[in-house]
């Protein structure tokens, strides 16, 4: 089988293999596209918790970036972890050098155990310069307030914390509605034309180990293939509640989903 597409993961490794660069690389090879990277940092955890984070240096970040890209074009990127304001301006610095249009941005910050995972610098750059380099952001609650400085309670918080996101430069949000404690989960996409929610049954699971890393490499996979970016966010999510809805319940905590799921659901996705 001949990949689909070819997408550079920017993110940071996980040790246990259910988030970050190991999580995005899975998703990306099930739903058949062909994965790169550029690894930002090595951290040391497993489904209990993060122990360490080793940040990579950031003209390293630059040149696994560049020097990639040179070689492979890819026709979508997906960024992930960006831990401080040296990795965030090496990153632009590259992204304005290869002039990449699909960018999935994951505003990731915190971790599922609650471990930061992002200094307050490279949060304020985050909002300012990259999310308008972005096709897409994809924060879950906790990331919007923390992008807004707003508190999110409800559904009508998190449509005013995308048009919050929206007024800072980016072109299409989509904020996953986990956190919320609801029967059902809604995720709503939204830019400044357009509006919708995505409705789905909550799984009474603790295995939820690296689903914004999945659901985001998941969308860049198919707005890679050519898929507009709302119908995009439709699959990914699909995709996503496939995958804990199987997930092999492995590890004593937070425990991650089933990347594979797609082999089995791959007629959904025509």
């Amino acid at each position: 089988m001949k990949p689909n597409s070819k997408i550079l993961i920017i993110a940071g490794s996980d040790s246990s293999g259910g988030a970050g660069i190991q999580a995005d690389i899975k998703t990306v090879t099930a739903l058949g596209s062909y994965a790169m990277t550029a690894i930002t940092a090595v951290t040391t955890q497993n489904t209990t918790g993060v122990k360490s984070i080793i940040g990579i240096d950031p003209e390293d970040i630059f040149n696994q970036i560049i020097y990639t890209c040179k070689d492979i074009r890819p026709d979508a990127i997906k960024i992930g972890m960006l831990h401080s304001q040296r990795v965030v301006r090496s990153v632009l610095k590259a992204l304005d050098i290869i002039k990449i249009k699909k960018i999935i941005l994951d505003p990731v910050m915190v971790a599922k155990g609650g471990a930061k995972l992002i200094d307050d610098k490279a949060i304020q750059l985050l909002k300012f310069k990259l999310i308008k380099k972005a096709l897409l952001v994809t924060p879950n609650i906790p990331e919007a307030e923390i992008l807004t400085k707003t508190k999110i309670i409800n559904k009508e918080d998190m449509i005013y914390a995308a048009s919050k996101l929206l007024e800072m430069g980016a072109k299409n949000v989509l904020i996953k509605g986990g956190h919320l404690i609801n029967k059902n989960v809604i995720d709503i996409f939204t830019n400044r034309k357009d509006i919708k929610f995505f409705n789905n049954k909550r799984h009474k699971t603790k295995n939820t180990h690296g689903t914004g890393c999945t659901l985001s490499s998941a969308i860049t996979s198919f707005v890679s293939c050519g898929k507009p970016i709302k119908k995009s966010c439709e699959l990914g999510i699909m995709y996503v509640n496939s995958a804990i809805e199987s997930n092999p319940k492995y590890g004593k905590g937070h425990g991650p989903i089933n990347h594979l799921t797609s082999l089995e659901i791959k007629a959904k996705f025509k």
